[in-house]
């Protein structure tokens, strides 16, 4: 039977192979699908790649509270097709506002206009990378933006494997011969950081620069609020929620979904107007919900890919807080512990079993 106490833990686990604890592809997001016969409980791993018991830890990958393990459970009429028994893919995307940037702080329409991180900004990023430092990463995405980029590499710096974070320059064949890495090795132990212009924050046209309370002044709130939350109005001059989706949710199919699909893990950096539209493409919301859609600076939303479904698992906790994301290494051991002795008494039940047929 699995133990009360196992039943307590909410949401997927990575598994870390230790035979090289720094490779990316040693981790995999496992569910843990629980089919009861009688007093017994089989247990059924679903995992990417090949290693033994011996060299598994387990640690957290990031659900909300409100995340059962119920949710990982295959229903018993699934059983009996051929598909339950086929290894089901799961694959995290992270999504991260970039943190305060200067004319954040000074209340001003950045849009488009390339300025950098608040040294506070510099600590939500930092903050923010600690949060997602144990779940898998094999691709990050940023806007062509400095701040989305200080963002990215402040996170990526702070992850458990220590990787290095490059960015990807492929702007024309010489960018892209200069900068080729020789070394399978340096390769490996890389997070390739790739920048898109199609995830630039939206276009404010003629508001750019301008203080966002002296416009509201000008303008009234209503109006501002209209230019700023609206799917379809645009400012004067500027791109409306609409537009900007376009072509980052166009950027996103094409490039980054595909991804998720082959089974990697992907982080995206990019900023509030370009997150909420892809968002709003993840989670199907209307061009009416998506006003009341807003995403703060430095905090990670992660979301589980599985079967062309995206599903919310909402904003890992930070190691300074309480939650099922900070377990410790005893409660971690502990979990460890008991899923071994499941699998025991699985294998002395199918055992079991196979003498009382002979």
């Amino acid at each position: 039977m699995i133990s009360s106490g196992f039943l307590e833990f909410n949401g997927a686990v990575p598994v870390y192979n230790h035979a090289c604890d720094s490779n990316p592809h040693n981790v995999s997001l496992i569910s843990l699908p629980v089919i009861r016969k009688g007093f017994d409980s089989d247990v059924r791993l679903f995992r990417r790649g090949i290693c033994s018991m011996r060299d598994f830890r387990l640690s957290v990958v990031c659900a909300t509270p409100q995340v059962s393990i119920m949710d990982h459970i295959t229903p018993v009429s699934d059983l009996n097709s051929d598909d339950s028994m086929r290894p089901s893919i799961e694959t995290a995307l992270i999504l991260i506002r970039h943190g305060e940037s200067m004319w954040n702080e000074k209340n001003l329409f950045t849009g488009s206009v390339d300025v950098p991180l608040t040294r506070r900004g510099v600590e939500e990023a930092i903050e923010a990378g600690k949060r997602i430092s144990n779940l898998p990463i094999d691709y990050v995405y940023t806007s062509a933006l400095i701040r989305s980029q200080m963002t990215a590499v402040l996170a990526l710096i702070q992850h458990r494997c220590k990787k290095v974070p490059i960015i990807i320059h492929n702007c024309n064949k010489q960018a892209e011969a200069w900068s080729q890495i020789y070394s399978d090795e340096a390769r490996k132990q890389s997070f390739p950081v790739i920048r898109a212009w199609q995830l630039n924050e939206r276009m404010y046209g003629e508001l750019q620069g301008l203080n966002k309370q002296e416009i509201a002044k000008r303008y009234g709130e209503e109006q501002v609020h209209e230019w700023r939350r609206s799917y379809e109005i645009p400012p004067p001059e500027g791109e409306s929620l609409q537009m900007c989706s376009q072509r980052a949710v166009g950027y996103f199919k094409e490039h980054i979904e595909p991804h998720l699909q082959s089974g990697k893990h992907v982080m995206v950096a990019a900023h509030a107007n370009t997150l909420r539209s892809i968002i709003m493409y993840l989670e199907k919301l209307t061009s009416r919900q998506v006003i009341g859609l807003e995403v703060s600076t430095g905090v990670p939303l992660l979301y589980i890919y599985k079967e062309g479904t995206f599903m919310k698992r909402g904003s890992p906790v930070g190691s300074s807080e309480a939650g099922v994301y900070a377990l410790t290494r005893a409660r971690i051991f502990y979990l460890s512990i008991i899923l071994c002795l499941d699998l025991l008494n699985l294998a002395l039940y199918r055992q079991k079993l196979d003498e009382m047929s002979c």
